[in-house]
């Protein structure tokens, strides 16, 4: 006889109704359900590698693992990454979103930024930990990150020119390196976490505010260099990383259709870059996941095939579909966690009640990717004298996977321009044919411009309103200072060239007075031109983040264009937007009035 507790359990809570693709916040999250065993023959041969570069037998090995979708490409970098914050023998990146393909190496800059702030193997941010270890090289001490965190804080107060002092010293010890300024941001990380943030952006590669560059010591780079420069200070972070520990970059989730300007798809564009890296970093592994079809129909057809090849792909591991026994494995050990959270006790004759054993091996025996399994556990979760049916749109669990990896990233998605305007032209095309502050919406296009005056205006909403064409263009300008704001406001205000009725500014915080470009946003807003300004806040452009990232992952998602409209359409994103009425209305709440200084610390 059955447990109430168990029956009642099983009819309130399926454990499988979930998204099983993992996406990059999953690879950060320790709490993501893995079973060791399962493919164990890769990460089993991808910790040889970490190990043989850790004991300095080999000093760069690229490794290349190729299964289909759903087979567990990313579960086993997720496990990789695990392993390496259990037992500190590497540091981790990765990369898994490349938004400009003509930009790769600031592209990686910024991955690379972004996943040095992540927790390593101390319980700090991976920054600290280098920066840590600069310092106590160079001063001979054996601090932990959280106490010279806190000796930073006690000794600012009394030099504020400490991280000065402690630079100087550092470059004793590293006096080869090209860019000193990149020893002052790293030991920045260590102060509060306001100018630690401000120290990894301008390691990002971002441009500061001149004020905030100026209080830490730093320099901005002019923005038509930031490319070329991207890769030297690549170059320069890891091989400071190299001389403590290896680093392990990971590059994941590529299976993007577009194309940078020579051709290459995204697919290419890394590899080739990965080839890069294996040429230039002095200690590390570099592995790539992706496709059968991607890597022999894709890579091995590139000009450079052979030397991509002979370093990426000096250890190329096929994963392996399921069988029965890794069926029972998988299900078991989602099963046991079920009965853990819930304090139960499993079925006495059978452990993996609700489900029938048998029926899993016959499963097993067509050979399914997981999530092929996991699918068909969440299925078919319900006791055998009832039936199911579920009332859920099929995209809402991709949405609310998406929602709650933002409580983690949404500051670093918000960074990223390109993710922004995405998010944001998704939003306003699932709008077309509906009328929204008396705007009939008729089209969602890009800006026609010449090579020198694109990207600043990143597109254009064509409807009509009164019998009278409108064209409003909406430009992005989030976490951009200096010279590019100047460029791109005095564009949106050029309606003429770039055939526009209207233009719309889409930003956080104040232009700060006494600019250009604060005489520029001053032309936009005064008559007659009547432009539109739109306060960018992060619960307005959450839910268009969300929904755009399961648009962007909709293969792995196994979802259509229709169903994510649908969704948007039905729950309203759009409609009820904050930020999409904002930009649409004929007066608009003013930044200058409403934001935060652009040197503010909140």
């Amino acid at each position: 006889m059955l447990d109430t507790a168990l029956i009642d359990a099983i009819k309130s809570h399926n454990p499988f109704d979930r998204s099983f693709v993992v996406r990059k916040d999953d690879i950060w999250q320790t709490g993501f359900p893995d079973v060791p065993s399962l493919n164990s023959h890769a990460s089993d041969a991808i910790f040889e590698a970490i190990e043989k570069v850790h004991t300095r037998q080999k000093s760069v090995i690229g490794i290349t693992i190729t299964a289909e979708r759903g087979v567990g490409k990313s579960h086993i970098i997720s496990r990789i990454r695990r392993q390496l914050q259990a037992d500190a023998s590497a540091l981790f990146v990765y990369v898994s979103e490349i938004n400009d393909l003509n930009r790769i190496q600031a592209e990686f800059l910024r991955n690379l930024a972004t996943s040095l702030k992540q927790v390593g193997s101390q319980g700090v941010s991976q920054w600290r930990e280098l920066a840590t270890a600069l310092f106590n090289e160079a001063y001979r001490k054996d601090y932990t990150p959280e106490q010279l965190v806190a000796h930073l804080a006690d000794v600012i107060t009394l030099n504020p020119h400490v991280i000065e002092h402690w630079t100087d010293k550092v470059l004793e010890i590293k006096p080869d390196l090209e860019n000193p300024e990149i020893i002052t941001a790293i030991l920045w990380t260590l102060s509060k976490p306001s100018q630690a943030s401000f120290a990894i952006n301008w390691l990002s590669g971002q441009e500061l505010a001149k004020t905030r560059a100026d209080a830490l010591g730093l320099s901005n780079s002019n923005p038509e260099d930031r490319e070329a420069q991207a890769f030297t200070t690549t170059r320069q972070i890891i091989d400071l990383i190299s001389n403590y520990k290896p680093i392990v970059i990971c590059f994941d989730e590529l299976e993007s259709a577009q194309c940078n300007d020579a051709g290459y798809t995204g697919r290419q564009v890394a590899a080739l870059f990965a080839k890069d890296l294996y040429d230039q970093i002095k200690r590390g592994v570099i592995l790539t996941a992706m496709y059968p079809t991607t890597w022999n129909q894709e890579i091995r057809t590139l000009s450079q095939a052979e030397a991509v090849v002979d370093r990426i792909g000096e250890n190329i591991i096929e994963l392996k579909h399921l069988n029965s026994d890794d069926v029972i494995s998988l299900v078991s050990f989602w099963m046991r966690d079920f009965f853990e959270h819930h304090h139960l006790t499993s079925h006495v004759n059978n452990p993996l009640y609700p489900f029938d054993p048998e029926k899993l091996r016959q499963l097993g025996k067509e050979r399914p990717p997981i999530r092929q399994v996991l699918n068909w556990c969440k299925e078919n979760f319900y006791l055998s004298s009832e039936t199911t049916a579920s009332d859920k749109h099929p995209v809402e669990s991709a949405y609310n996977k998406e929602i709650e990896a933002l409580k983690n990233t949404i500051q670093d998605e918000i960074a990223v321009k390109e993710t922004l305007v995405g998010a944001l032209r998704l939003g306003f095309s699932s709008l077309i044919g509906q009328k929204l502050e008396n705007l009939q919406i008729d089209e969602i296009a890009n800006v026609k411009a010449k090579s020198i005056d694109q990207g600043y205006i990143n597109f254009k909403i064509i409807g009509k309103q009164g019998g009278n064409e409108v064209k409003i263009g909406v430009s992005v300008l989030e976490g951009v200072t200096g010279r590019f704001l100047q460029a791109a406001l005095k564009r949106l205000a050029d309606y003429k060239t770039f055939d526009l009725t209207c233009g719309c500014i889409v930003r956080s915080k104040k232009v700060n007075s006494a600019t250009k470009a604060k005489e520029y946003l001053d032309k936009l807003l005064s008559p007659p031109l009547d432009g539109r300004s739109a306060l960018l806040k992060t619960e307005d452009i959450k839910p268009l983040l969300a929904i755009n990232s399961v648009m962007r992952a909709r293969k792995d998602y196994e979802l259509s264009l229709e169903q994510i409209i649908d969704f948007i359409v039905k729950e309203r994103l759009a409609l009820d937007n904050n930020l999409i009425h904002s930009i649409l209305k004929a007066s608009s709440d003013k930044i200058s009035d409403t934001a935060v200084d652009e040197d503010s610390e909140s």
